[in-house]
């Protein structure tokens, strides 16, 4: 093994992508740290390449378990080249019905935890001058849907953070990439879904609809996560690695035709925004 074998760090490995691209990763000879809540869930991936792998407990709302683990990774491999932002989980309400601790909490996994990992990492590749940050938010990044408002807001965020860190880190040799998955055949909607369910007769067709909807849909979605995570491995190992990477049909289908509409909507409104400056005569 070179001593430029790509070391991968990935968050949340017991399931989903982030098991899948684990796997991957491991498998075609790169290096990996694979995280998880409680190591005995990736023990199994672990052991694909004992010596390429380093399998080690992560909470990411744990600062001390976070730079506890960026410490390891740095000390076992002496670097890390490809951070993936994956841990985290889903919550559906309606916006109204949402419960507080239960909006906090996702934040906390969701997006602050994100972060904190993310800033703990980023000294490593400044250093290196090179190093790749993936964040898996969702095509609920770019749309929101009735029953996944909080859920949506949690992948907003990321995707806004992500401009602002893109233009930081791009001049430093660091990329930075969303990737937005529509509906995949993980066990997200089973196991990584929490909901509040709707008790008021309004959100009946909207909120609640989606909801029994979503639950049903599980084992059936379109999507390929093995291929996902080799979409992802593809382009984290090139130079001109995109800033946005919607993956499945249905979201590339979805955000287009948002994307389409919202451009519109703000083009037809040029003129009155135009018109909240000061005259150009008086400015």
């Amino acid at each position: 093994m070179s001593d430029d074998t790509p070391v991968w760090f990935i968050s949340g490995c017991s399931t989903g992508f982030g098991r899948e691209l684990a796997r991957l990763v491991l498998e075609q000879g790169q290096r990996a740290v694979i995280t998880a809540r409680g190591r005995d869930r990736i023990a199994d991936l672990a052991a694909i390449a004992p010596d390429r792998a380093l399998a080690l407990d992560l909470d990411v709302t744990d600062q001390g378990q976070i730079n506890a683990a960026v410490e390891a990774a740095e000390t076992h491999f002496g670097r890390i080249d490809i951070l993936v932002n994956n841990a985290g989980y889903g919550y559906q309400s309606s916006v109204e019905e949402g419960e507080e601790p239960r909006i906090r909490a996702q934040f906390d996994a969701n997006v602050f935890g994100l972060f904190a990992l993310t800033r703990a990492v980023l000294p490593i590749m400044r250093r290196q001058k090179s190093g790749h940050v993936i964040n898996i938010t969702s095509v609920g990044g770019l749309i929101g849907f009735a029953s996944s408002g909080y859920y949506s807001a949690t992948k907003h965020a990321i995707e806004g953070w992500s401009d602002a860190l893109k233009l930081e880190v791009s001049p430093l040799g660091i990329q930075v990439t969303c990737v937005e998955p529509g509906p995949f055949r993980t066990d997200w909607a089973g196991r990584s879904l929490e909901q509040t369910q709707s008790h008021i007769p309004d959100y009946a067709e909207t909120a609640a609809k989606r909801m029994a909807d979503t639950s049903g849909y599980s084992g059936a979605q379109p999507g390929d996560p093995v291929r996902a995570a080799q979409t992802m491995i593809d382009i984290a190992l090139k130079p001109d690695a995109p800033r946005h990477l919607v993956l499945g049909k249905f979201g590339y289908e979805a955000v287009t035709k948002r994307m389409t509409e919202r451009l519109a909507e703000i083009e037809g409104l040029r003129a009155v925004s135009l018109a909240a400056d000061f005259p150009e005569d008086e400015a």
